[in-house]
């Protein structure tokens, strides 16, 4: 299938992609007490290398041992031996012939599991709406958020600068900086949530300000081949629905800076990557990336294209790539699947994300004998 938009070959700053399908991001919470990535995890991921995905971006993971912490059982990369435990992941994955990006997620506000003991923090004093998540293991509201000072913001730029380095130590082959659903970074951008009157708050461009910070740090303390890679969205996961309201400028001001700061990739997610979400605008999020960071930054377009057809679409948009989640959950080997013309399995819930988020044992590969 060489005429195939979704198995050409694709060059991410010097790391050769064998076609332009990925793991998405997803929140799990299989690591240990103190954040370890497992040999479990590394036979879950290295399934996905097998099965075709060129490259995967693995779940959130927390990089700094005071506020960002997510859930309980959340891996992390803030200390030393959380990043010697992802290294048997990545020689996995590897060892399939597939790269592997780190997620670096900082949960702000929608912390719900922290294990040293820290308040959770946000641009401005805020209690995210509804109820907490049984399913990764929280419960009852949330509670509200203490604002950053200066010295707060300082702290998060660092620690996300050396989880990116224990990264590069752990062999990974760049990083994604979680600026999506709602977590710290998103609720920068988001004009619902941010409520700061510095040179952070108020007008797009300051609002796009401090993950471009995170960003440009990260860019510079890394090596020039390390990806470094920006997810963004509107919605959150306490409000699936929201959108920036003035639409397109706060996508312009965004995209622009992240390219700006170096970014080799935006990856945007909604709930279909298809469908115009964004107000006052006929484009789809990826779209309006295409436009505003393209020349600069690969664009990954994530949301509903377990369809081949609809992640055909995505590329024909101008996305550049794309990433998958609940079709590579129910199938993961899709991209061999597709390559092949063979039909593809629908989600069984019985056997992801039930009870908790944890990997369950039929997603996980048996070990091998060899």
């Amino acid at each position: 299938m060489s005429d195939d938009p979704l198995f050409e070959a694709f060059e991410l700053n010097g790391t050769t992609l064998d076609n332009r399908v990925g793991l998405a991001p997803m929140t799990r919470t299989s690591a240990t007490d103190e954040g370890h990535a497992t040999e479990r995890m590394a036979r879950y991921y290295a399934s996905f290398a097998r099965g075709g995905f060129s490259f995967l971006v693995t779940e959130g993971t927390h990089p700094d041992t005071t506020h960002s912490q997510g859930y309980d059982n959340q891996p992390g990369l803030a200390t030393d031996e959380q990043a010697a435990a992802w290294e048997q992941v990545v020689d996995a994955v590897h060892d399939e012939g597939s790269a592997i990006v780190a997620q670096l997620m900082h949960a702000g506000a929608q912390a719900q599991g922290n294990r040293y003991g820290y308040d959770s923090v946000a641009p401005s004093a805020y209690q995210p709406p509804g109820e907490q998540s049984e399913l990764y293991g929280g419960s009852g509201p949330f509670p509200e958020a203490d604002e950053l000072d200066a010295d707060g913001l300082d702290e998060v730029r660092e620690a996300f600068v050396a989880a990116a380095e224990r990264a590069v130590d752990a062999g990974f082959d760049g990083i994604e900086v979680h600026a999506a659903n709602g977590y710290l970074l998103h609720e920068f951008v988001d004009p619902t949530v941010n409520d700061r009157d510095d040179e952070y708050g108020g007008s797009p461009e300051n609002r796009a300000r401090f993950p471009a910070e995170v960003t440009e740090a990260i860019d510079e303390a890394t090596p020039a081949e390390f990806v470094v890679g920006v997810r963004a969205s509107q919605g959150a996961v306490v409000d699936e629905e929201r959108v920036w309201p003035d639409g397109e400028a706060t996508a312009e001001a965004l995209f622009t800076a992240l390219a700006d700061a170096g970014a080799d990739y935006v990856h945007v997610t909604g709930g279909d990557a298809t469908a115009p979400e964004v107000p006052d605008t006929d484009r789809t999020l990826a779209e309006l990336a295409v436009e505003y960071a393209g020349d600069d930054a690969a664009v990954i377009a994530n949301g509903s294209l377990g369809d081949p057809e609809n992640a055909r679409a995505a590329l024909a948009d101008g996305a550049d790539l794309i990433t998958l989640g609940t079709g590579a959950l129910a199938n993961h080997d899709w991209p061999t699947r597709v390559a092949a013309g063979e039909e593809l399995d629908d989600l069984d819930p019985s056997v992801v994300f039930a009870p908790d988020a944890s990997l369950s044992d039929p997603e996980v590969p048996a070990p091998s004998d060899d």
